[in-house]
């Protein structure tokens, strides 16, 4: 058995994704006996009392703090995981860093990508693991889908389709959270839910080169929204209301390295798709598919056998990490699981003192794309993909 190695966390921001991953952290060591660490839940930061109290009484963290500098610079602390607003990011991330913890930051990383840029720098200079919220990537099948590719199964790669559309913000009574203004949340659509469609084309298909796009607010004006409301909170008719300052929508076209063509889109004001992150890739050889919606599913097109058409491809114990969850084929398995494969492999990282993908690196070449679609969307021309990196 592997030597493991405790560490502490402390987790700031205990909403959704803060919750989440806690409750990934409880279940790790059910999940993967041969781990190289132990985790242990130190102190949560949030400026919520009921959070807090949850964070205590029911996730069993020994401390909780309404500021979060006593849980970044906590002495039992190992690892600081970011799961704030993302305009917060940046001061949080890099006091952990400057305090020498390890850190994990949901997606994106900042609300802007100056600002991812800014925080990869002090990452990299303070010689850290990073890891960030891109959980899309550790999927079953889409890791089957990277290794499909990776061995030539598909062929030389002609087309690559990204996009995610989510209903979240489609209805106009949804409340004026954070998530809808640009100084708490930074970019909208390409910020919040894009960057995992641009960081899952990264990873399977190789950087971009090119890009042109354009973007659009579809509801301008939302409910303000009285105490803590979120984006799944809905006000009435009637109620004040306030305006929207960032874009419900992104679409573009893309060069990669390698040749090939690319598109995305993400809307959060979509009516029909309810949280469809996907991509279809095509090469010369065959083909695949896989959307979010059903995750354990994956559509395989081979060109050895046009006429099958394409195969669905069910998750099974054979696929990376799938038999960590349930046995067998076809068993599904389901969103925070794949909090889950990340958080081992971020924490192993960490216990191993090697680096995490995806971390502030792949960060910031997501960023970078972003940024020269953002770029393009203001001149009305294609604009070249430059790294943001800050030396």
């Amino acid at each position: 058995m592997t030597a493991r190695r405790r560490l502490g966390l402390a987790v700031v921001g205990f909403g959704w994704m803060g919750q989440a991953h806690s409750r990934s952290y409880l279940r790790l060591p059910t999940l993967f006996e041969d781990r190289a660490y132990d985790p242990r839940l130190v102190i949560c930061s949030d400026t919520v009392d009921a959070r807090r109290h949850a964070a205590t009484t029911a996730f069993g963290f020994q401390e909780a703090t309404d500021d979060w500098r006593p849980a970044v610079e906590h002495p039992d602390v190992d690892a600081v995981i970011v799961c704030a607003p993302n305009m917060l990011h940046e001061s949080l991330a890099t006091a952990a860093a400057a305090a020498g913890k390890h850190v994990f930051c949901e997606k994106p990383v900042g609300g802007t990508p100056s600002q991812t840029a800014r925080v990869e720098k002090a990452c990299r200079q303070a010689g850290i693991v990073t890891g960030v919220g891109y959980n899309y990537r550790f999927a079953p099948l889409v890791l089957y889908a990277q290794e499909l590719i990776r061995t030539g199964e598909l062929g030389q790669i002609t087309n690559y389709r990204g996009r995610f559309f989510s209903m979240y913000g489609s209805d106009p009574m949804g409340l004026l959270s954070w998530r809808f203004l640009i100084d708490q949340a930074g970019h909208g659509a390409t910020t919040d839910i894009l960057s995992h469609a641009v960081d899952l084309a990264l990873m399977l298909n190789g950087p971009i080169t090119r890009v042109v796009g354009t973007g659009e607010t579809f509801i301008t004006e939302r409910p303000l929204p009285s105490g803590e409301g979120t984006h799944y909170d809905r006000g009435q008719p009637g109620d004040p209301t306030g305006t929207v300052t960032n874009e419900d929508y992104f679409g573009a076209l893309a060069v990669f390295a390698n040749g090939s063509q690319g598109v995305f889109e993400a809307s959060r004001a979509i009516v029909g798709p309810q949280s469809q992150m996907a991509f279809d890739v095509y090469g010369t050889k065959g083909a695949l598919s896989w959307n979010h919606e059903t995750l354990n599913e994956l559509q395989v097109f081979r060109g050895s056998d046009p006429q099958q058409g394409y195969t669905t491809v069910r998750a099974s114990e054979r696929h990376p990490y799938h038999g960590a969850f349930v046995p067998g084929d076809a068993n599904s398995i389901g969103f925070e699981d794949m909090v889950a494969v990340q958080d081992h492999e971020f924490l192993t990282a960490v216990a191993e003192g090697q680096p995490h993908s995806a971390g502030m690196e792949q960060a910031l070449a997501c960023v970078s794309v972003q940024a020269a679609m953002l770029k393009s969307w203001e001149t009305g021309a294609w604009e070249d993909v430059v790294s943001l990196r800050i030396d």
